[in-house]
């Protein structure tokens, strides 16, 4: 399919051209012709979408990527040839020596191991604040996933990926019968108590939103009058739209908008009436969550999940549950907020507020405010309003840039003094470079105002080419690594290298084992010991101003009118309450917020990875690495082995490997540790939240207020804050032992093996020099691929300048070396 011309940017504004357009050649010339990874059978395809041109990434990133994804692709194919070798080794024996089964097993572990694990980058953000409009530009279509307008959008998670397929596909997954029956009760619960004699008088449609969102879901599934039934007639009533018994319902189309037709009455819907809504839209009250995938591109690069977050969470427990653990395994989160709701407002506060938990208590990294709509701006007013200076803004295009830099400088700097004041110093959430991006979708379709760059949208596309490289370089070296380590064992087996001093006396090294990992013990004890403090000061600050804080969630300026149906749903969840237009509200972390503020700082501190710390958990792990690697050395030296003895080598790979698998294991076990404090003190009070939940008739708000303020009291009186630190303080105990555990039993399993030169494992096994040459060859080719990508990048960051910068920088680049 030709190019068609590229149509003229206003305000004259050249044109920006890839640098492969520009040299007209592609970026992966710089791979050798016999390892170029580009080359590849050609295929029917249909008629190219308008995302078709973005489908090869010319960039640095995709080059590097395609390099890495060969390397492991090789890496496996090795891997696979030494599994089969070995198993044709022992298919005959009645019994396999103990040391051929774990060369067998690890084998068979790297071999399955996932080629990367999903990057989850989170779009956070209210109803309305534009995340399935940036979804859809970054995806490069343009009313994919249905858009907030007159119709509501559900609260449902929607994950966006990119898979191997030609065709568009989405699995919408439903509530499971039981998790469904749940919330039912619930919600007649909800409904019903305001029916009770002598109770308070509420307009459904005129209160804080908990009997309507009951109401508008159960009339949605079982039709008109449904609220007015209890709980068991609902039970025997046949819902309206057809349930299939998988709970899944999956849809394809060969188009972009036809999938978008057929998932659209799925997660989108009328706000009151249900009636003359088709099957479909009636199931929406059951739909959990809803995964798409597109076929191949460029544009979210496989490996790479774009995740439409809802605010506020959901009021069933299976749904909320999911909000929350999506959250925290994103690795990057995008806070979506529209420009006429950025500069305040509680919801951008608490999305913010529960962004940066992530950052505590899960796999986040990064935290960026995503500034939407920013081409809406009414000219005269902004001129009225500009306090800028004397230069003149000539049109509302200038407006627009000028703002959305005012609000860059704005908001960076607020969000940055915010992590500030809740990670540590050197987190790496501090050191981006873009805390802030101020996008228009409508513009990068429309281009009327701005350039595509000016939208922002490519350089969105770029933070997540970045991000998959950057995780798929570290696996990829790892795993290379890894499988180095593993067929140098294996090919050490039929060396000559059997040296008669090369015996590994296993006692010895064992006791060296034990006292490092007791060092090792010692050194996490002081660095959890640093949380102690702030703990103990938590507790002071939480009990002297948990009266005003529970006083503040119990009391609504307007009264009690329609409040008295939220609390009734906040005391049936214990304790936390989430709807689609309220802002979430949680007790248990509102009373426990003091102790928060106190250790979060240091609690971000010792799950760091980065610079060394007393308070960091991870550089003494790698402490301990470094120092079993050096006794392995030393051993090595003493007994005579070569320099580049095969032993010496796999040993010192196969520590790394062990150690480096305790990173999952402790991120884990991090949320448990975190969330701790405040499922302490919710598990103190729910006796109290299900009391208050039972309340009904006169002054039926008053009277469950007065349970929870009195349940709260005595909870604090007898400890419940103390309680809730020791819990804290067990849960890292137990990741203490929990480390120290595994560190023992993979290291005894591996010094057993490599201490038995021969004894147990066949003398001559298959010979597998062949495959440990090709890995020997792969493993240094991985400073060759990390070259490459820096130099490429080089190059496009020089095509990119103006001919006269680019002229300057190589001028001064003769001068440095010489020429």
């Amino acid at each position: 399919m030709a190019e068609t011309e590229p149509r003229p940017h206003p305000g004259n504004t050249p044109a920006v051209v890839s640098p492969d357009e520009a040299t007209g050649t592609d970026c992966c010339c710089l791979v050798k012709a016999e390892d170029d990874v580009f080359k590849e059978p050609m295929k029917k395809r249909r008629r190219a979408g308008p995302g078709q041109r973005f489908r090869a990434l010319q960039s640095a990133e995709q080059c590097a990527l395609k390099e890495y994804e060969k390397l492991e692709s090789r890496t496996r194919r090795v891997l696979s040839n030494t599994y089969q070798k070995l198993l044709q080794c022992v298919f005959l024996d009645d019994s396999i020596p103990n040391g051929v089964k774990y060369l067998i097993n690890r084998l068979l572990a790297l071999i399955e191991k996932p080629s990367l694990d999903p990057i989850y980058i989170g779009l956070f953000g209210s109803t309305g604040a534009g995340k399935s409009s940036l979804i859809n530009a970054i995806i490069q279509q343009a009313m994919f996933l249905p858009v907030s307008g007159e119709s509501i959008c559900t609260s449902c998670i929607v994950q966006v990926r990119s898979g191997c397929c030609e065709q568009y596909e989405a699995k919408i997954h439903l509530l499971s019968d039981q998790e469904w029956k749940e919330e039912l009760k619930n919600l007649t619960k909800l409904l019903h108590s305001a029916e009770e004699p002598g109770g308070e008088e509420v307009d459904p449609w005129d209160g804080d939103g908990a009997v309507e969102e009951a109401i508008w879901k159960l009339r949605m599934v079982y039709g008109t009058g449904a609220e007015r039934k209890n709980y068991e007639e609902l039970l025997r009533a046949k819902p309206k739209g057809k349930i299939p018994t998988s709970r899944v319902i999956t849809l394809k189309a060969e188009e972009a908008g036809e999938l978008s037709i057929k998932l659209d009455p799925y997660i989108r819907t009328q706000r009151r009436d249900g009636d003359g809504e088709s099957a479909e839209t009636r199931i929406w009250p059951l739909v959990k969550h809803v995964e798409v995938t597109l076929p191949k591109s460029s544009l979210i690069p496989e490996g790479v999940v774009l995740v439409d977050i809802p605010g506020t969470g959901d009021f069933n427990s299976k749904r909320d549950e999911m909000w929350k653990k999506t959250i925290d395994k994103c690795s990057a989160i995008w806070v979506i907020s529209d420009i006429e709701r950025v500069s305040g407002g509680r919801a951008h506060e608490d999305l913010l507020n529960e962004s940066i938990k992530a950052c505590q208590r899960g796999f986040c990294r990064d935290v960026a405010l995503v500034v939407t709509k920013t081409d809406k701006l009414h000219l005269p007013e902004y001129l009225r309003e500009r306090k800028l200076g004397n230069q003149a803004v000539q049109s509302q295009r200038e407006a627009v840039l000028e703002r959305n830099e005012m609000i860059k400088q704005q908001r960076s700097r607020n969000l940055k003094e915010k992590l500030k004041r809740k990670l540590p110093a050197d987190s790496k959430a501090l050191e981006t470079s873009d805390l802030v991006y101020t996008v228009s979708a409508q513009e990068y379709w429309q281009k009327s105002l701005l350039t595509e760059e000016e939208t922002e949208i490519p350089k969105l596309r770029e933070y997540i080419r970045k991000r998959l490289l950057d995780e798929k370089r570290r696996m990829v070296t790892k795993y290379v690594t890894e499988a180095f380590g593993l067929l140098l064992l294996t090919d050490s087996f039929n060396s000559t290298e059997n040296l008669p001093n090369e015996h590994l006396h296993l006692s010895s090294l064992w006791r060296f084992v034990e006292e490092r990992t007791e060092l090792l013990e010692r050194a996490m004890e002081q660095c959890f010991a640093h949380i102690e403090r702030p703990l103990q000061e938590g507790v002071r600050v939480a009990r002297t101003s948990y009266r005003r804080i529970l006083g503040a969630c119990l009391v609504r300026s307007k009264g009690n009118q329609g409040f008295h149906q939220t609390l009734k749903a906040v005391c049936l969840k214990n304790g936390i309450y989430a709807s689609r237009t309220l802002a979430r509200i949680d007790l248990n972390q509102a009373v426990t917020q003091p102790i928060y503020d106190q250790i979060d700082p240091v609690f971000g501190g010792i799950f760091r990875a980065g610079k060394p710390a007393d308070s960091a958990l991870m550089p003494h792990i790698d402490a301990f690495k470094h120092s079993l690697q050096e006794k392995m050395a030393e051993i090595g030296i003493r007994s005579g082995w070569k320099c580049d003895s095969y032993k010496k080598r796999f040993l010192i790979q196969e520590i790394s490997a062990i150690l480096g698998g305790l990173e999952g294991y402790i991120l884990r076990r991090k949320r448990r540790i975190y969330e701790s404090v405040s499922s302490s003190v919710q598990n103190d009070l729910k006796p109290y939240y299900e009391e208050a939940a039972q309340i009904t008739g006169k002054k039926a708000c008053e009277r469950m207020k007065d349970v929870l303020r009195r349940g709260v009291e005595r909870q604090v009186a007898e400890g419940m804050f103390e309680r809730a630190q020791e819990r804290m303080q067990h849960q890292f105990q137990q990741l203490k032992n929990g480390i120290t555990e595994k560190v023992k039993g993979s290291i005894a399993t591996m010094l057993t093996l490599v201490s038995s030169q021969g004894d147990g494992l066949y003398k001559e096994l298959a010979d597998v020099s062949n495959e440990h040459r090709e890995m020997e060859k792969l493993h240094r080719s991985l400073r060759e691929v990390a070259e490459n990508a820096q130099l490429r990048r080089g190059m496009q960051d020089f095509l990119r300048m103006s001919p006269s910068k680019a002229s300057q920088n190589l001028t001064a680049s003769w001068a440095q070396h010489g020429k």
